[in-house]
């Protein structure tokens, strides 16, 4: 009689646990792109970024993780750094939140840990992943070997794109620029670059092709990591090099299963 009693109370506690998963909303995703508010000078675009320590900046900063958290009330904050940096950035972290740290000239920081302190979550992570990096060394030789125009063209274009984003932080304001880097047209023109230099090697090698799917390979992973966080009840705040925040809203709007927040009437 005590066994059926037991068998019985854990089949309640399964379905009890069950309606609650089914009553729960889908998780809402909020993506921040920005520019690296200190370049690592990584990226194939590099640019002198606009100085976001200046008193002015800095206000914008605290106002903006403050709207953020106030309309998002986020349950989550996933940021852009190493998976093997998790535990220092965690400890920075919570001294910061003790008030016992400063703001490096990062975002992860300046955005990330304002935003999370204000939403009194007790850490933060990230949504990185670098195992598989963008590979365009192939594509890069075969066209110095094989298609100078191409090369040549792809060059023209990367130098026209580094003199318009140079332009952008030498004129802009802080909030104009992190509108532009959430900008679906700057998204758009952000992925057609890689689709530029698709057809090198086409027939022969595909290396171009091959580029631009490591690109996307990671941005897969990297929405993965997004996906395993963000689920049923959660709200999950992503702020990331718009680089990745442009294919990862792709993505998300492809995803029935998580609901896209718009950041942009909070910048």
């Amino acid at each position: 009689m005590i066994l059926i009693r037991r068998i019985v109370f854990a089949m309640a506690m399964l379905l009890a646990t069950a309606a609650l998963a089914e009553t729960a909303p889908p998780a809402q995703v909020m993506l921040l792109g920005t520019f690296h508010f200190s370049d690592p000078g990584k990226d194939a675009v590099k640019t002198r970024s606009l100085d976001v320590t200046t008193a002015e900046s800095q206000q914008y900063l605290a106002d903006l993780a403050q709207r953020i958290a106030r309309a998002f009330r986020p349950t989550r904050v996933l940021l852009e750094y190493a998976p093997d940096n998790d535990a220092s950035i965690n400890q920075h972290f919570a001294a910061y939140v003790d008030g016992k740290f400063e703001l490096p000239v990062n975002e992860i920081y300046q955005l990330g840990f304002r935003v999370a302190r204000l939403s009194g979550l007790d850490a933060v992570g990230t949504w990185d992943h670098r195992e598989v990096p963008w590979q365009a060394e192939a594509m890069i030789e075969y066209a110095k070997e094989n298609d100078p125009a191409a090369k040549a063209a792809w060059e023209a274009e990367i130098a026209a794109i580094t003199a318009e984003m140079q332009r952008r932080h030498d004129t802009l304001s802080l909030p104009e620029l992190l509108t532009l880097s959430n900008d679906p047209a700057d998204f758009a023109a952000n992925k057609a670059l890689y689709v530029s230099t698709n057809a090198i090697g086409a027939g022969d090698g595909y290396s171009g092709a091959d580029a631009a799917a490591s690109w996307w390979h990671r941005n897969f992973r990297m929405y993965a990591n997004v996906q395993r966080v963000a689920q049923p009840g959660e709200r999950v705040l992503v702020i990331g090099g718009s680089g990745h925040i442009a294919i990862i809203a792709d993505l998300l709007a492809l995803d029935a299963a998580r609901i896209a927040a718009d950041v942009r009437p909070l910048l």
